[in-house]
C-alpha cells in the first residue's frame, strides 16, 4: 500500500510536472527569440534613420553559440535581404519583428536545442521520480517487516493455543493494536489452562472411579461363567463381558486423555471394522425385541478418529434407539459436499424427543426414560475430542448425527495416521 501510494503520487506529480516544464522551456525560448529580435530591431531602425548600411557582420554578432545556434535575415524596406549567423537545419524555430520603417526581421533557431532541453528536463524528472519510488520500496519493505513479523508469530501464538498445549509468549512489537491481541491471547490462554486441567482433572478422577467398579463386575461375570453350564446363561454372560472390556478400554483412554498435554489420538478408522462390531454385538438384543438393526454404510469410508470412542458413540446411540425407539433402527454414513467429512445417522420409528428437552438432549443428567442421562453427554465429549460433531438432526423422528473429519482416498486406509492434533486453517486442514 505504501509502494501504491508512492506511486501514485509520483504519477500524480511527475507527470504534469514533466508537461509544465516542458511547456515552459517552449515559451521561455519562444521569448528570448523575441527579445532579441526586439533589440535587433532597434538597432537596424536607428542605422536606417541614420542612413548606415545594415552589413551581415552587423547580423552575425547575434549568432548564437555551438550549443545554440541562431540565424537571422533582415529585410530592408527597399527590398534588400541581408542575412547573417549560423546555417540551421531545416527544422527551426522562426520568430519575426516589423519595425517602423517597415524593415523585417527574422531570426531563427534549430528545434533540436530546445527538444534537447526538454529531454534533459524530463530525464531530470523520471530520475526523481525513480528515486522517490526506490525510497518508498525501501520504506514500505521496512514497514511490512515491522507489521508481518509480529503478525506472524502472533498468528503461530494462536494457533498454539488451539492446540491447547502452549502459553503465548510473544514480546512487545510497539504497535498498540497487536499488542493488544497478543495479551487478550496470553489472558485466553491462561483460561484455557485453567479449564483443562479442570476437565483433565475430572476426567482422571471419572476414570479412577470407574474403574474399579468395571474390574468387580468383570470378576462376578467371570464367576457365572465358571459355576453355570447354561448355554444361554453363558451366551448372555460372554456378550456382557464384551461390553465390560470395551467400557474399560473407553475409560483407558479417557484416563489416557487426560494424562495427555498434547492430545491427538485420531488414527485412520474404516466404518466396516466399527459396523461389524456393532452388528454382533447388537443382533440378538434387536432379535429379542423383534426389532431390525440395518447398516447402510460403503466398505470404502474411512475417517478420522480414536477407534474406541467410535465406537461408544455408535453403541450409546443405537442402546438409545433400542431402550426409547421403535421400529427399524438404521446407521447410516456418507461423504459431504466437499468429501472432507463423514456423516454418521442412527435414526429409528419412535416418538422421538420431545421438543422441550430437544436443545437439552446432551445436557447431563437430561433424559427422556429415567436414566441417568449421561451417556449422551459422554458421547459427545468423545466426539469433540476427535474433532467431530454429534448433534441431534431430527426431532420426531429422532436422528442423530456424528460427523467426523474424513481421510483422503489417495491414503492407504490401513495405514495410520502419525498422532497429533487436527488443526484447521481456512480451507486447508493439516497435522503437526
Amino acid at each position: 500500500m505504501t509502494l501504491l501510494a508512492v506511486l501514485l503520487a509520483v504519477l500524480l506529480l511527475g507527470l504534469p510536472m514533466s508537461i509544465f516544464g516542458s511547456t515552459m522551456l517552449w515559451n521561455q525560448e519562444i521569448s528570448n527569440l523575441r527579445v532579441q529580435a526586439s533589440s535587433l530591431s532597434s538597432i537596424v531602425e536607428r542605422r536606417i534613420d541614420r542612413g548606415d548600411a545594415v552589413t551581415p557582420e552587423l547580423l552575425s554578432g547575434w549568432g548564437g553559440d555551438a550549443d545554440h545556434p541562431t540565424h537571422v535575415t533582415v529585410f530592408l524596406p527597399n527590398g534588400e535581404r541581408i542575412s547573417g549567423g549560423d546555417e540551421l537545419p531545416s527544422s527551426v524555430i522562426t520568430v519575426v519583428e516589423r519595425t517602423v520603417s517597415g524593415a523585417v526581421i527574422q531570426i531563427q533557431t534549430d528545434r533540436g536545442h530546445i527538444y534537447r532541453s526538454i529531454a534533459g528536463f524530463v530525464f531530470l524528472v523520471v530520475v526523481a521520480s525513480t528515486c522517490a519510488l526506490i525510497a518508498g520500496a525501501l520504506m514500505a519493505a521496512r514497514q511490512s517487516r515491522k507489521l508481518s513479523a509480529p503478525l506472524i508469530y502472533l498468528a503461530a501464538s494462536a494457533e498454539q493455543i488451539g492446540t491447547g498445549t502452549v502459553r503465548p509468549h510473544l514480546r512487545k512489537s510497539g504497535i498498540e493494536e497487536i499488542d493488544l491481541v497478543n495479551e487478550e491471547l496470553v489472558r485466553t490462554a491462561d483460561r484455557m489452562a485453567g479449564r483443562l486441567a479442570a476437565e483433565r482433572q475430572f476426567a482422571a478422577d471419572a476414570s479412577h472411579q470407574l474403574r474399579t467398579p468395571l474390574t468387580a463386575l468383570s470378576m462376578r461375570l467371570d464367576e457365572i461363567e465358571m459355576i453355570t453350564e447354561d448355554e444361554e446363561v453363558l451366551n448372555e454372560v460372554h456378550a456382557c463381558q464384551d461390553q465390560v472390556e470395551r467400557l474399560t478400554g473407553v475409560v483407558t483412554e479417557l484416563l489416557k486423555t487426560s494424562r495427555s498435554d498434547s492430545g491427538g489420538t485420531t488414527e485412520a478408522v474404516r466404518l466396516d471394522k466399527i459396523v461389524d462390531q456393532q452388528r454382533d454385538e447388537w443382533r440378538k438384543v434387536f432379535s429379542k425385541a423383534k426389532r431390525d438393526l440395518v447398516f447402510a454404510v460403503d466398505d470404502d469410508i474411512t475417517v478420522l478418529a480414536t477407534p474406541g470412542s467410535l465406537a461408544q458413540i455408535i453403541a450409546t446411540l443405537i442402546e438409545n434407539a433400542v431402550k426409547y425407539g421403535a421400529g427399524t433402527t438404521v446407521v447410516a454414513a456418507r461423504y459431504t459436499a466437499n468429501r472432507k467429512g463423514v456423516v454418521i445417522s442412527v435414526s429409528d420409528e419412535g416418538e422421538g424427543v420431545p421438543e422441550e428437552i430437544g436443545d437439552s438432549v446432551f445436557t447431563p443428567g437430561i433424559s427422556t426414560g429415567g436414566s441417568t442421562g449421561l451417556g449422551l453427554p459422554l458421547a459427545l465429549n468423545l466426539a469433540k475430542a476427535d474433532g467431530g460433531k454429534l448433534e441431534l438432526a431430527q426431532n420426531r423422528p429422532p436422528v442423530f448425527t456424528l460427523t467426523l473429519n474424513a481421510v483422503p482416498t489417495s491414503l492407504d486406509p490401513e495405514k495410520v495416521l502419525p498422532q497429533g492434533a487436527l488443526i484447521s486453517m481456512g480451507s486447508r486442514r493439516r497435522r503437526r
